[in-house]
Order: structure tokens, then C-alpha cells, then sequence
């Protein structure tokens, strides 16, 4: 599952994020309305978490436009404002749930769940191309033609599900840095070399036909190799 984070606070954005890892959950986090509303209008997420207090264009005006834009992915409201008036005008304007601030982990979790569950579009349980797919149930790459499949660390999932999304289509190391360590994060080039490595090393332990293809100076692509 990928949803994208609209939070201002970037200590609780991160913290959210960590949470959404643990459950092998990726997260897009952005931090303003504007933003927001290009992310999801732009993106394919299964659910969007979205704060109302927001520089640039506030919560309720973010989800009015993904409704009138036609976009019926979930939306889950997290905001400190809990007054009934803001609730039933969170609701109103589109909202799948609207959870008020502080919350506990696990209800958040539950409710993001839930939200997707019931969504017009159910959220994609498996992503594949070539003889590979992708397993969110339990995290699992597979050959689909030999049978044999191993299991992928958080972030091995979600470099590998950024792939799925993009079948040959050269992503560059700073996409992928962005989409799969965040917008914030200090983590070096080098990790990600490390993580293709490890992937690269699991598809060629399923004997998978699909493999990894670096560009010198644009990024890298999946490919099937025929």
C-alpha cells in the first residue's frame, strides 16, 4: 500500500512515516496544501492522510479539489481541529474518516485499513510485470513461473514496488531517493546502491527473467530480459 502524507509538522510527518514502515506501508510525505493537491491529483495512492491547518491551501480546500477533480481515492482526515462543525465539514467535503488529534497508533492503522477496504477501488494487493510479482500480504517477490519467491525488507519493498509502478521507465536516483527515503532524509546515494544490490541479488535467486538496469548518469529501470 503507498498513501501520501499531507502534515506540516514534519516531527510528527516523520513519525507517521516510521509508523507506516513498520506496517509495510510507504509513505509520500509533502508538507503544504499546494503540494497536497498535486500529489494526489498526480499520483496513484491507495489513501491520502491529510491535515486541515496548512500553509498554502488548507485541508478542507485540498479534499474539496480531489473530489471535484473526480479522484475517489480515501481520505483520512488527521487534524487537531475536533469541533463537530469542523468534523461534519470534513466529511462533507469528501473525507472516508476524519481522526482528531493526539490518536494512538493503532487506531490510525485500523482506520487507514478500514478506509481502503471499503474504498471504491481496492487497494492493490499485488503488483507485477514480466515473470515478477510483488505480494503486500506478506511482502513477497515471486517468480510466478518457477514458483520460488523471498521475502524483502521495508525499504527493498518499497524500491521494489516504485519499479512495479514504473516498468521500464528510467527512474532517476533522485526520484527514488525522494519516493522511498522522503523528501527529508539524510540518507546518502550509497544506500541505495546498497538496497539495488540486495534486490538485484533476491531476483537473481528466484531465477527471474527481470532484472535491474543502471543508466550511467540517469538512474535505473526494469527491465525483462527475453
Amino acid at each position: 500500500m503507498r498513501v501520501l502524507l499531507v502534515e506540516d509538522d514534519r516531527k510528527l510527518s516523520a513519525a507517521v512515516c516510521k509508523l507506516l514502515e513498520k506496517e509495510r506501508i510507504a509513505a509520500d510525505p509533502v508538507y503544504d496544501g499546494t503540494d497536497g493537491l498535486d500529489w494526489a491529483l498526480g499520483g496513484e495512492y491507495d489513501a491520502v492522510i491529510l491535515d486541515v491547518m496548512l500553509p498554502g491551501m488548507d485541508g478542507f480546500s485540498v479534499l474539496r479539489e480531489i473530489r471535484k477533480a473526480k479522484v475517489a481515492t480515501p481520505v483520512l482526515m488527521l487534524t487537531a481541529r475536533t469541533a463537530l462543525e469542523d468534523r461534519l465539514t470534513g466529511l462533507d467535503s469528501g473525507a472516508d474518516y476524519y481522526l482528531p488529534k493526539p490518536f494512538e497508533s493503532a487506531e490510525l492503522i485500523s482506520c487507514l485499513h478500514a478506509i481502503t477496504r471499503r474504498g471504491s477501488t481496492p487497494p492493490v494487493m499485488s503488483l507485477s510485470f514480466g515473470d515478477l510479482a510483488l505480494e503486500s500480504k506478506d511482502a513477497s517477490l515471486k517468480n510466478t513461473e518457477n514458483g520460488q519467491d523471498v521475502r524483502l525488507g521495508a525499504k527493498e519493498y518499497q524500491l521494489m514496488e516504485l519499479f512495479l509502478r514504473n516498468p521500464g521507465q528510467i527512474l532517476s536516483k533522485e526520484t527514488m531517493q525522494e519516493r522511498v527515503w522522503g523528501l527529508e532524509s539524510e540518507a546518502e546515494y550509497n544506500n541505495l546502491e546498497v538496497y539495488v544490490s540486495f534486490l538485484r541479488k533476491k531476483l537473481g535467486f528466484i531465477g527471474s527473467r527481470v532484472k535491474i538496469r543502471a543508466t550511467r548518469g540517469l538512474g535505473y529501470s526494469l527491465e525483462e530480459e527475453t
